[in-house]
C-alpha cells in the first residue's frame, strides 16, 4: 500500500504519515479519509484551486498533471514547479511514497471536509 507524509506551511502543525493509502486515491481523498484539513470548494473536480499542494516527493507516482489542472495552478495562492490540485493526484502505484506539504489554508474561505 502507498503511503503519504503530509508536511503544512502553517509549522503549528505536525507532520502526519498516512499509510495503506489504495492504488486509485487520491491526495485529496488520503487527506479527507484521515481527517487532515484540505479545502475542496468543487468537490474534487478539478473547477477551483483550493486544494493547491506541493508534493516534494513522488511527483512520478501520481498521474501527470493535464493542461486544466495548469491552469487552476496558476490561480493558486504562490504556486512552484512543486504545486499540484490534491485532487488530480491519482495514485499509481500500491508502493509509492510521497511526501506533501499544504499550503497555510488560513486566508481560504472554503468548505472543509
Amino acid at each position: 500500500m502507498a503511503k503519504i507524509k503530509f508536511t503544512f506551511e502553517d509549522k503549528s502543525k505536525s507532520p502526519v504519515e498516512v499509510l495503506n493509502i489504495e492504488k486509485g486515491y487520491s491526495i485529496l481523498e488520503a487527506a479527507e479519509d484521515n481527517d487532515i484539513h484540505l479545502n475542496h470548494n468543487c468537490g474534487g473536480v478539478c473547477a477551483c484551486s483550493t486544494c493547491h499542494v506541493y508534493v516534494h516527493k513522488g511527483n512520478d507516482q501520481v498521474e501527470e498533471i493535464s493542461d486544466k489542472e495548469e491552469d487552476f495552478i496558476d490561480r493558486a495562492i504562490n504556486p512552484t514547479l512543486e504545486s499540484r490540485l490534491a485532487c488530480q493526484c491519482i495514485i499509481l502505484k500500491e508502493d509509492a511514497v510521497l511526501e506533501v506539504e499544504i499550503p497555510d489554508q488560513s486566508s481560504i474561505i472554503g468548505h472543509e471536509h
